[in-house]
C-alpha cells in the first residue's frame, strides 16, 4: 500500500480532501485511513508544542502511524501542515511517502479563514488574542521542493481536486499492484 503525505497551510483543504479521497477509495474497495494532525494533536501528540523540534516530532510520529496503517493493507493519508522540507523528505526516505502539496494562496486563505486563525494572527502585536505561531503568517512554512503532486485549491473546486487525488492514487496503486487485489471499479 501507499502513504500520501499532504502538506499545506491551515485552511488549504487537506482534511477535506483527505476525507473525500478516503470515501472515494472505499467506493472502489480500497481501504484507506486519514491521519489528521489536528486529531492526533489531541491524543498521541498532546505532549508536543509548536516549537520547531516539536513540529518535526509530530510529523515523525504521524509517519510511524501511517506506516502501521500501510501494514494493515490500507492507503494512509496524512493531513498535516508539515511545514519543514527536512521532515517531508524524512517521510519520503523512511516510508516512500508520496508528497502532495495542497497549495492555496494566503489571500484566499485569509478570505476563507475557516477556523478564524488568520484573523487572530493578523491582530496587532499587543492584542492578547493574537496567535503568534500561525504557519505561513508568523511562523515558517518551507515551500515543497519536489512534490509528487500539486493541487491548487485557490481556484479549483473541491470535487475536481478530489478527482485529481483519486486518479493519482489509482495510478500509484496500479503501478504498485495492491496486495489485496485489483481495483474493481472499471469506470475509473
Amino acid at each position: 500500500m501507499i502513504i500520501l503525505q499532504m502538506t499545506g497551510l491551515s485552511g488549504a483543504g487537506k482534511t477535506t480532501l483527505a476525507t473525500a479521497l478516503q470515501q472515494q477509495l472505499t467506493q472502489i474497495n480500497v481501504a484507506a485511513e486519514v491521519i489528521d494532525a489536528d486529531v492526533y494533536r489531541k491524543t498521541l501528540n498532546k505532549d508536543l508544542g509548536f516549537s520547531i523540534p516539536d513540529r518535526k516530532e509530530n510529523i515523525r510520529r504521524l509517519g510511524h502511524v501511517a506506516d502501521q496503517v500501510c501494514k494493515q493493507q490500507k492507503v494512509a493519508v496524512i493531513a498535516a501542515i508539515n511545514p519543514f522540507e527536512e521532515t517531508r523528505q524524512e517521510l519520503k526516505h523512511n516510508y516512500n511517502a508520496k508528497l502532495i502539496w495542497i497549495k492555496c494562496s494566503v489571500p484566499v486563505l485569509i478570505q476563507r479563514d475557516t477556523k478564524g486563525l488568520y484573523q487572530k494572527a493578523l491582530l496587532p502585536d499587543d492584542d492578547p488574542q493574537k496567535i503568534r505561531n500561525l504557519t505561513g503568517i508568523n511562523d515558517p512554512y518551507e515551500l515543497p521542493e519536489n512534490p509528487d503532486l500539486i493541487i491548487d485549491t485557490s481556484n479549483t473546486d473541491a470535487d475536481s481536486c478530489v478527482q485529481q487525488l483519486l486518479q493519482y492514487c489509482i495510478k500509484l496503486l496500479q503501478d504498485g499492484a495492491p496486495p489485496n487485489g485489483r481495483i474493481t471499479d472499471s469506470s475509473v
